[in-house]
């Protein structure tokens, strides 16, 4: 992510709790039993070296979250109310699930999942 503290507000909304860790380098959001963190790009820069390419270089999503969750349109419906952009309507996929799409603040993919009913 570009910027901690714009992530973990957008994060913080649509998680609907606070975050577990937050310190300069490092927030994580304890989700579902799983641990969810961001790393400033900086960071992983600074970490990874030559190992990865640099996040800053492209705008291409790097990452996709899936999150089950049991209300996918409320986490949904927050993450549209905090910035994120829709990439699929919550609509029913082949593995089993009803899934919906955004793109975080940094164009990151999120899924909000739940089993098909």
């Amino acid at each position: 992510m570009r910027d901690q503290a714009r992530a973990c507000g957008f994060y913080r909304a649509v998680l609907a709790c606070e975050p577990s860790l937050d310190v300069p380098g490092m927030t994580e959001f304890s989700v579902g039993g799983t641990t969810l963190g961001l790393m400033p790009e900086a960071g992983i820069v600074r970490l990874l070296g030559e190992a990865i390419v640099s996040p800053s270089s492209s705008k291409v999503p790097r990452a996709e979250a899936y999150l089950v969750v049991d209300d996918p349109e409320v986490h949904h419906a927050r993450a549209l109310a905090a910035g994120a952009r829709e990439l699929l309507p919550l609509g029913p996929r082949d593995w089993g699930h009803d899934v919906s799409y955004v793109a975080d603040l940094d164009e990151h993919v999120l899924a909000f999942a739940r089993p098909s009913r």
